[in-house]
């Protein structure tokens, strides 16, 4: 059976974390992915660290910008060490600093390579969760995805299929030429137009338009290691948390 994850992210507006912590354990996910705020400081460190000792879980994923991997990678993977991390994975960049197009996404390539080889170094996997803007052709036909992955065959992806799709990318296309490459994957849903309005639009894995009955089984042909559970808006994350596991196990 998989050990999924949850991306804690998607309860980020329901403290106490410790709360969400035993209601994941309760509803038998084994693993969580963490991201920058739960480490931000000692003690919310200390926090995460208590909890998941506490619950059993284990959190193999986690995300850190990418400033932070560039910047303080001592401290990174002191993070990593302490909360038996696996994988570093970059998340996200904001609109401000994005490239604009193929020469200045294969410079920001080129330095997340340059980036990622001291983490596999200290021997652990990197690599990048797309949103939707790297599915997206640059004025010049750049696809920015592309020549993310192009800059160094260790470069991983965190592949987020909602956005992708959210960006009129195909994931079946995407897994067929990038399989050996997807170490992890966001599984989350798109509400049918019109519904889910005060959710961004989006929907509870498996209660939405993605076609994930075809979907999952081709990330898990592929190699896929780790399946993340994940809501950017969430009204109700027991509600979002427990759908999202039954209906996981069934497909």
């Amino acid at each position: 059976m998989t050990d999924f994850s949850y991306q804690l992210y998607s309860s980020r507006m329901f403290p106490p974390l410790t709360d969400t912590l035993h209601m994941l354990a309760d509803l038998g996910y084994a693993q969580v992915e963490g991201y920058g705020a739960l480490y931000a400081d000692a003690s919310s460190l200390g926090m995460l660290e208590a909890g998941l000792k506490d619950t059993g879980l284990t959190m193999p994923t986690g995300h850190f910008s990418f400033d932070m991997c560039k910047g303080e990678p001592d401290r990174v993977l002191e993070i990593a060490r302490a909360l038996g991390v696996k994988a570093v994975i970059v998340p996200y960049i904001l609109p401000d600093q994005r490239p604009t197009d193929a020469a200045g996404w294969a410079a920001y390539a080129k330095g997340l390579a340059e980036v990622g080889k001291r983490y596999r170094d200290a021997g652990l996997r990197f690599g990048y969760h797309n949103h939707d803007f790297e599915f997206r052709p640059t004025a010049d036909g750049a696809l920015p995805i592309d020549l993310i992955l192009a800059a160094d065959d260790h470069i991983g992806l965190e592949f987020d299929v909602a956005w992708a799709v959210r960006a009129g990318a195909d994931p079946m296309a995407t897994i067929a030429k990038y399989g050996p490459r997807l170490m992890a994957a966001h599984l989350k849903d798109i509400a049918p137009q019109g519904e889910c309005v005060d959710e961004d639009g989006w929907a509870d894995l498996g209660y939405g338009t993605i076609g994930w009955a075809t979907i999952l089984p081709a990330l898990r042909k592929a190699g896929c290691t780790w399946f993340v559970m994940e809501h950017d808006k969430p009204s109700d994350p027991h509600r979002f948390a427990s759908r999202a596991i039954a209906a996981a196990r069934k497909l």
